[in-house]
């Protein structure tokens, strides 16, 4: 049974130093301020853009082979994981959590897509982070930044 997971942050939070997204878990500012006071499904739907973020950029380095496997492999390791999410997710967890030292995918219930297997599995864990890191911070000044502005803007000119 995977552990319930109650918050993205991994505690290296950046936000905290003037960050618009977390570089610890990716979070907006004010999505790390305001957790404690999500409700559920407000909860659910960070996690949700997270995890589609994630998958944007994971889908096409790895290839899950054996679900029942990575779920193994993340319970004897006594790795927290959402059920509830992609199992390509549940990877990304699995490389976090150990920098890939000692893994090997294929027994651990994944395989590298081609183009992917010449480096060390941290190397990829690092290079995944930092593209979700980009991707979320894309996405923030795309469709938060714009709104934040205006409503700044509003604010003065009262």
């Amino acid at each position: 049974m995977s552990r319930s997971i109650a918050t993205p942050c991994i505690g290296i939070c950046s936000s905290s130093m003037g960050d618009d997204v977390c570089r610890g878990c990716h979070r907006f500012a004010h999505e790390v301020i305001d957790w404690n006071s999500y409700s559920t499904e407000h909860r659910a739907a960070v996690f949700g853009r997270l995890d589609t973020l994630l998958l944007q950029i994971i889908k096409n380095k790895i290839q899950v082979i054996d679900v029942e496997l990575l779920k193994s492999s993340l319970w004897a390791k006594k790795i927290a994981f959402r059920e509830s999410a992609d199992p390509l997710c549940w990877v990304y967890v699995l490389l976090k959590k150990t920098q890939g030292e000692g893994l090997d995918p294929e027994t651990c219930g994944f395989r590298l897509s081609p183009g992917y297997t010449s480096g060390p599995l941290a190397q990829l864990y690092t290079a995944l982070d930092h593209e979700l890191y980009q991707l979320s911070q894309a996405h923030y000044q795309r469709y938060l930044a714009p709104g934040i502005v205006a409503a700044k803007k509003t604010t003065l000119a009262q």
